[in-house]
């Protein structure tokens, strides 16, 4: 069987989800391509080379219309699984479900109007600022994604087949199969790399480092760590970040206040990122407790746990469950208890990393690849194709 994956644009972070499921689809022996638009320049996430990828130009309405049409004509698999309830996702892939009669799964990763308020977004315009939002070649409705569209694609997620989501906040909420993030266990294996020779390749032997492995934006607590580590102020301790944002200029706003303790690293292929974690003394997801990540699984989570470091977090979402007793928890939005967390660890890097071996143990058993797998094919078994 073949199962066509519906990306809503591959240079955004929900390529990042994409390329996972189609991992985990592979291990189940089922033929697998991502088709999505293409809004930016490049690729969020270099993907696999063994995942063939169709991208088409993303535009805007009404040009979209024709790249609507181009990708529909793309879409060939068996069983359709869109990534995100959003038109250029769920929404194209519906029409094909309408028109095919093809079965049709959705995937969510994130509420997406949390972005831009959650509960407490509304769109009303004076008619003057509708006019200007759909008749001005920039206006806000011309844009596919918009989020007036995306509230209307939220009211259809039970016109698909199955649902699978990622955190207990979106299951409260819209229901549908729990499916955490994994990681592949077998590639992100602490025993396949020497930690030390990652230092040296990536010019970080001289530093105790602390690794952001992805990219920084507010609500997930960058700088807390970066005011943790003034406090500190220990001149061998660095923050490493690995492939920086690419939404904003946000990364270039960190290094102007916090320079002199962060190392940027450019963003790699998936594969690897297993090289690069294996460089990190402590992996830090210090999200801030926001509604934007109350409702995310942080993926990093997993790389740190994968790779048998000591992760050190905060206790938000979803969090706390996922690390279990297997790693470093702080309050959110608390500099001082990150500061306290990285003294701890470092005291004793034995005991920690001894954590961490725990930690990889809890990732393999809940959170890997084998085991979204188990549960996606009792998904796709329960549809008829």
């Amino acid at each position: 069987m073949k199962v066509s994956l519906v990306v809503s644009d591959l240079s955004g972070g929900g390529s990042v989800r994409a390329i996972l499921l189609a991992q985990v689809l592979r291990k189940l022996n089922y033929q697998v391509e991502i088709v999505g638009f293409l809004f930016g320049d490049d690729f969020y996430t270099i993907p696999p080379s063994d995942i063939p990828v169709v991208a088409i130009a993303g535009k805007n309405y009404p040009q979209f219309l024709g790249s609507a049409r181009e990708l529909l004509q793309k879409l060939d698999g068996d069983l359709l699984y869109a990534v995100k309830p959003k038109p250029t996702s769920f929404g194209v892939a519906l029409i094909k479900k309408i028109s095919s009669h093809r079965p049709l799964l959705l995937d969510m990763d994130d509420w997406e109007l949390s972005w831009y308020g959650g509960f407490d977004w509304n769109y009303r315009p004076g008619f003057k600022k509708f006019c200007r939002d759909i008749l001005t070649q920039n206006g806000e409705l011309r844009f596919p994604d918009h989020r007036v569209y995306v509230s209307w694609l939220e009211n259809l997620v039970n016109k698909a087949d199955g649902l699978t989501i990622d955190t207990q906040f979106l299951q409260n909420r819209f229901g549908g199969v729990y499916l955490p993030n994994g990681k592949d266990t077998d590639l992100f294996d602490p025993r396949q790399y020497d930690s030390e020779e990652s230092r040296r390749r990536y010019g970080l032997s001289n530093y105790r480092i602390l690794m952001f492995p992805g990219a920084p934006r507010p609500h997930k607590g960058v700088e807390d760590v970066l005011m943790a580590l003034d406090i500190l102020n220990q001149p061998d301790l660095r923050l490493v970040i690995v492939g920086g944002s690419p939404y904003d200029d946000y990364d270039d706003r960190l290094i102007e206040q916090w320079g002199r303790w962060i190392i940027k690293l450019p963003k790699c292929p998936v594969t690897v990122m297993p090289k690069v974690v294996a460089a990190a003394h402590i992996v830090v997801v210090p999200q801030r407790d926001t509604i934007i990540a109350r409702a995310q699984f942080p993926l990093k989570l997993t790389d740190g746990m994968a790779m048998a470091k000591p992760v050190l977090s905060t206790r938000v979402g979803d969090i706390p469950e996922i690390l279990g007793n297997t790693g470093y928890l702080v309050d959110p939005n608390c500099p001082k208890q990150i500061a306290e967390k990285i003294q701890l660890i470092f005291a004793d890097l034995e005991a920690a990393n001894e954590l961490g071996h725990k930690a990889r143990e809890r990732c393999i058993k809940h959170y890997s690849v084998d085991t979204m797998a188990s549960t996606l094919s009792q998904v796709i078994a329960g549809i008829k194709i």
